[in-house]
């Protein structure tokens, strides 16, 4: 554990971070920068300041999912070039990986999934035409769609990147997609990053 020593205080990394971490919790769980400010009795000012300093973009909550496409690491390093909340990107090997599992732990994953892309205001589904329909059906009109061929696809595809950079400076310089960004309770990023594991 590093510690500074500052003048007479000696500051500790660990409780700083941990500190913040409570703050940056609270706030996306519902509280009011003067509730989480008075819970970790710090100054309002204080907890506007960590957000702004830690900004990455704002906006709707938005997510990928990619499959079976063979430019997968790809697709995450321009998600992640445009702070993209959740994206999972899958090609054909690693989806007959997962398929190879049981299916309880299939369910469990898939409803997990499912439940996330629920809180989510834009899903950007790239897949056959069959899973993009599937996928409109279940979360309606916040998926926006890059159709990889016919099903049933068992082969990789290359998703044209370029298409889905524009799609996604598309999305997130329109305002309407979401009427506001929705934060579920508790650190629904940890969650999803959980959950993009559990296909991993």
């Amino acid at each position: 554990m590093r510690m500074w020593r500052i003048g007479g205080k000696l500051i500790s990394e660990e409780k700083l971070f941990t500190g913040i971490e409570g703050i940056m919790d609270d706030r996306e769980a519902g509280a009011t920068q003067s509730e989480a400010a008075e819970l970790h009795h710090v100054q309002r000012s204080f907890v506007s300041f960590l957000e702004t300093l830690g900004e990455v973009r704002r906006g709707s909550r938005v997510a990928i999912i990619a499959f079976p496409v063979s430019n997968a690491k790809e697709i995450e390093e321009l998600a992640e070039r445009y702070s993209i909340d959740m994206v999972l990107a899958l090609s054909q090997e690693a989806r007959e990986k997962i398929e190879g599992t049981g299916a309880a732990e299939i369910f469990n994953a898939l409803m997990a999934t499912m439940e996330e892309l629920a809180q989510f205001d834009a899903i950007i589904v790239c897949a056959s035409d069959l899973r993009i329909a599937s996928s409109k059906r279940i979360f309606g009109p916040s998926v926006f769609s890059i159709e990889l061929g016919k099903s049933p696809l068992r082969s990789d595809v290359e998703l044209d990147l370029a298409q889905l950079e524009e799609l996604i400076c598309s999305l997130l310089e329109n305002d309407d997609i979401g009427t506001q960004p929705r934060w579920a309770v508790g650190p629904s990023q940890k969650r999803t990053d959980e959950i993009v594991r559990r296909w991993r």
